[in-house]
């Protein structure tokens, strides 16, 4: 069985303290920047949106949350957000007291990555959500922004300070409704440290300039000029891929591959990588099983780009999978498929995520999981680790924060 060295997970998360923004946002934002309030009541969905209906307070999936209130988001802190260690369906309402402290709190997320032999991570956002929607949907653009930087200052300055310094690693996110004010941004934060933003998988379902557009170039320009790596995370569209309103559960999770699917298939046909060399994008938890082929059929289309547009050849000279080598970036928790085609993959294209403390993560046996994936994809230990942390080493220069081989 191939030796499973130390852990860098590129997908993970954290449920933002209760008084990350009151502490720190200016005193005449606090009572409308995002706080929270202790109610009862359920979790429902309506026109698409979640909401906490607090007329309802006995039932199967009632209960005490706490709410996060923002203009008029009203977001019930749910069991989904912090699934380890509560026996609880992910709708039901929790607080701050009932979710495991690991979600939360530096010290106590330390301790459970040492337990899981997990030496670093990056973590995504909950309360803005995967890609800061919550922040471009507000109305006072000038309180987003304030309420933006705080979180991200928050995870430089806190989170990933102290004793989380090289191993909790930096991930920030940009104003999504201001290109020039994101560009900025990128700047701002990676002078301090970070590694990677995160940005949405299709911009055009939120509402924003499409990747074909042109409008982001001052974004991709920052990030290409300060080598800050773009993860696009699976739902930060604000969609999920399914077939039919009446599809059960299991029909959007088969599908979930679908959003990095078509974000890889935008981001090389539109010549990205082309204009900016030194741009990588990581798609957490897209998987890579789909990669060969995929590439195969846009190689096949940019041959026979005479019947279809012969510009192409201009926007890509070279045929299009030669684009995906040191620019896209899988991430995987248990694609065996991935791994069996990797000679075709790229090994240092695939990176390993724990997802904690979601419901799929593999914490606390991720050691394991990753030892019978190798063992049954025949890895060898170099192979294996590529997989746990070289690949994560060298696409987001994990370097800087004291991390090697």
């Amino acid at each position: 069985m191939p030796t499973v060295p130390k852990i860098i997970s590129v997908d993970d998360h954290i449920v933002e303290p209760p008084t990350l923004w009151t502490d720190r946002l200016p005193a005449k934002y606090r009572d409308r920047g995002p706080r929270v309030k202790r109610m009862k009541g359920q979790y429902g969905v309506r026109d698409g949106k979640g909401f906490f209906d607090t007329t309802v307070t006995e039932g199967p999936h009632t209960g005490w949350s706490d709410v996060w209130l923002y203009e008029d988001m009203v977001a019930p802190l749910t069991a989904g957000y912090a699934q380890y260690g509560l026996a609880k369906e992910s709708r039901d309402p929790v607080t701050y007291d009932e979710i495991h402290p690991a979600c939360w709190q530096q010290d106590a997320r330390l301790k459970a990555m040492d337990a899981n032999h997990n030496e670093a991570s990056i973590c995504f956002p909950t309360v803005p959500r995967f890609c800061g929607q919550t922040f471009m949907e507000r109305t006072d653009k000038d309180l987003a922004l304030a309420a933006l930087q705080a979180w991200n200052d928050y995870i430089l300055d806190d989170w990933c300070a102290g004793a989380g310094a090289g191993r909790l690693i930096p991930l920030s996110i940009i104003p999504l409704w201001d290109v020039e004010l994101a560009a900025a941004e990128v700047h701002r934060t990676a002078a301090k440290g970070t590694s990677s933003i995160t940005f949405s998988e299709a911009p055009h379902a939120l509402g924003l300039p499409s990747i074909h557009s042109g409008y982001w170039e001052p974004l991709w320009q920052a990030c290409n000029d300060t080598n800050t790596v773009v993860n696009m995370h699976i739902g930060s569209s604000s969609r999920m891929p399914t077939t039919s309103p009446d599809a059960p559960q299991f029909v959007g999770v088969t599908l979930t591959v679908q959003n990095s699917i078509h974000a890889v298939a935008d981001w090389i046909w539109s010549g990205i990588f082309n204009r900016h060399p030194n741009l990588k994008i990581a798609l957490s938890e897209g998987q890579v099983g789909w990669m060969p082929f995929f590439y195969e059929r846009m190689d096949s289309a940019w041959r026979r780009a005479d019947l279809y547009d012969p510009h192409i050849r201009e926007v890509l000279p070279n045929p299009p999978s030669t684009y995906a080598k040191n620019h896209v970036y899988g991430c995987i928790f248990d694609d065996l498929t991935g791994l069996r085609l990797r000679d075709t993959i790229g090994m240092d294209h695939i990176m390993i995520e724990i997802d904690f403390p979601h419901s799929d993560s593999t914490h606390p046996h991720t050691q394991k999981v990753i030892a019978d994936l190798a063992e049954t994809a025949h890895l060898t230990d170099e192979e294996t680790r590529l997989l746990v942390r070289g690949a994560a080493i060298n696409c987001y220069n994990l370097h800087r924060y004291g991390i090697t081989h």
